[in-house]
């Protein structure tokens, strides 16, 4: 363990969350999901301590990771936005929904802005068809979305 791990809580507590999964079958997938849960995302350091403690090789534990959209390799934002992206939401202007997302924030699907505020990613459907174009901030739906409501939900996450 290097001289970071040693002084970091979160590493005490993920070597209990390994210690409590050895000798299971399978553990991996479970471990990395707690891991995710208590730093929020899967950085380098964290993949190779889990692959170290669970005695398996780096490659893979990276190839978990990087296989299952459920896990994270860079820090998301304090809020996610969701833009959907299925047929009514396509139809009716999701494309100008993530153009708009970009000039407002300067960051296109998958990225996090730089102050750390908004993370946006792509989803296939939220359920809300009727109110297309949608995106959500964090479980909140926004719809029937133009410039100034897309503006106007960004103001609430930005206070």
């Amino acid at each position: 363990m290097n001289a970071v791990q040693i002084n970091n809580p979160k590493f005490n507590d993920l070597a209990q969350v390994i210690a409590r999964y050895r000798g299971t079958p399978g553990p991996l997938i479970e471990v990395l999901h707690r891991a995710q849960g208590i730093f929020g995302y899967l950085p380098p350091m964290v993949e190779q301590f889990v692959a170290d403690r669970l005695q398996v090789p780096l490659s893979t534990v990276h190839g978990v990771v990087t296989f299952y959209h459920a896990f994270r390799t860079e820090p998301q934002g304090k809020h996610v936005i969701h833009v959907c992206l299925g047929t009514a939401c396509h139809v009716n202007g999701a494309e100008r929904v993530v153009q708009m997302l970009h000039e407002e924030l300067g960051v296109d699907i998958g990225g996090t802005t730089t102050d750390g505020l908004f993370t946006v990613t792509a989803v296939r459907c939220v359920g809300a068809c009727g109110l297309a174009p949608v995106m959500m901030i964090d479980d909140e739906v926004y719809g029937k979305l133009d410039r100034k409501r897309i503006r106007d939900a960004l103001a609430i996450y930005r206070k």
